[in-house]
């Protein structure tokens, strides 16, 4: 019998008893349309937007920032800098706005546009147990988030969210054993953010070349091929039935929303302009630059928002300009608030060239590097996939409790 198993049988074997959220913690506003006897106490911090934040931000600082987004990157400023926004404690918190996510933090922080939740009594409810298991419910806490546009959580409904309440020595014991699989995690992505940012000291060094090598030739990208486009696809010609995939900027790199007829795909990939299999396709808005290898699979792309130079791998390799277009070489233009890559940029950006041996060895160095830090079926991105798989196992296992008669 683990440790785990003798606390429950001996502390609580007929079950655990379920409480309201709102019995149980002190929130960091008082939120309307909600009873005020749910709202016994309330903390208030003052928050950052993120565009706020960006002027008050140092990485050498120790004091975190709380962002509303569900990115694994974290972000400091100083105490100096942070002044009256500046926080203690040991807090959860969920955005106030966009995607439902749970973060645990215990010490000093300033916030984004956060709801900010900590336990009223520590020796009832551990804010860590809390933060495992709102995460475990990750789901249910989406449910609650309402709006057509950006999305906001009603915030009675989660008051009125009701958790399991094991003793604390159990509370305790199931936070110890989550945490061993956080800690590895945490240690796995801290690796993998050095080996990121050495691959892009590789992918710099190796992509700068002496102004004297006469072997390097420096040409333009139209130099090289044409910036070309798929044909304009009307929204009337989509569906969300799953034929063939239809990648528009927001979906780019990910998953479709929307699809084309087959034989749409046929007709428009023979008449028209249409990547090969191994060429770069380029964001030409929204996240301007990113980049994904075109696979050879059916899919169609967004006219003018998803672009690729049609070329002859003769001169330069698809993989050595997947690289390149990592330094950014163009020129983004702006129309008013709204920044544009227009084919002319991409044309008119110049970049280095090597003989394509030069090409070849400094393709399969970044290769390794690459796979490394990005391929999810091997290295470190793997290994935390699955470690996550574990943790999340695990987490559902510990945190299902007998409801107590």
């Amino acid at each position: 019998m683990s440790k785990l198993d003798e606390l429950i049988a001996r502390l609580c074997p007929n079950g655990v008893e379920y409480k309201p959220l709102w019995s149980l913690t002190a929130w960091d506003k008082r939120f309307n349309g909600v009873d005020k006897y749910m709202q016994r106490k309330v903390c208030n911090y003052k928050y950052y937007l993120s565009a706020d934040f960006d002027k008050v931000e140092d990485p050498t600082g120790e004091v975190l920032y709380l962002s509303t987004g569900i990115s694994s990157e974290k972000r400091y400023t100083t105490k100096e800098l942070a002044g009256d926004y500046l926080a203690y404690g040991e807090v959860i918190c969920i955005p106030w706005g966009g995607t439902p996510n749970v973060k645990y933090h215990k010490g000093y922080f300033v916030t984004g546009d956060n709801r900010i939740a900590t336990s009223l009594d520590c020796s009832v409810l551990d804010n860590k147990f809390l933060f495992h298991y709102l995460s475990q419910n990750i789901n249910t806490i989406g449910s609650y988030y309402r709006g057509s546009g950006i999305k906001h959580p009603n915030m009675k409904a989660i008051l009125k969210f009701s958790i399991p309440i094991p003793p604390l020595e159990v509370q305790e014991e199931i936070v110890r054993i989550l945490d061993s699989f956080t800690e590895l995690t945490a240690e796995l992505t801290a690796e993998l953010t050095a080996r990121k940012k050495q691959y892009e000291y590789y992918r710099d060094t190796l992509l700068t070349f002496d102004e004297n090598d006469t072997n390097v030739q420096r040409m333009t990208l139209g130099d090289i091929g044409k910036v070309s486009m798929c044909k304009r696809i009307l929204k009337a010609e989509t569906s969300l039935e799953e034929e063939v995939p239809f990648y528009k900027i927001g979906t780019f790199g990910k998953e479709p929303d929307a699809y084309i007829s087959y034989d749409k795909y046929l007709e428009y990939k023979n008449k028209f302009s249409y990547p090969n299999k191994g060429e770069i396709l380029i964001s030409a808005a929204g996240t301007i630059g990113r980049t994904v290898i075109y696979n050879g699979e059916p899919a169609y792309y967004q006219d003018s928002n998803i672009v690729w130079l049609a070329h002859d791998e003769s001169i330069i390799l698809n993989k050595y300009l997947y690289y390149y277009y990592q330094l950014q070489p163009w020129n983004i233009a702006k129309g008013g608030t709204i920044a544009r890559l227009y084919n002319d940029n991409i044309s008119r950006a110049i970049i280095l060239v090597p003989p394509l041996s030069e090409q070849e060895r400094i393709v399969s160095i970044l290769d390794r590097f690459d796979a490394l830090c990005n391929d999810i079926s091997n290295g470190l991105p793997a290994e935390i996939a699955a470690r996550q798989k574990q943790y999340e196992y695990y987490r559902d296992k510990l945190l299902t409790f007998k409801k107590a008669p």
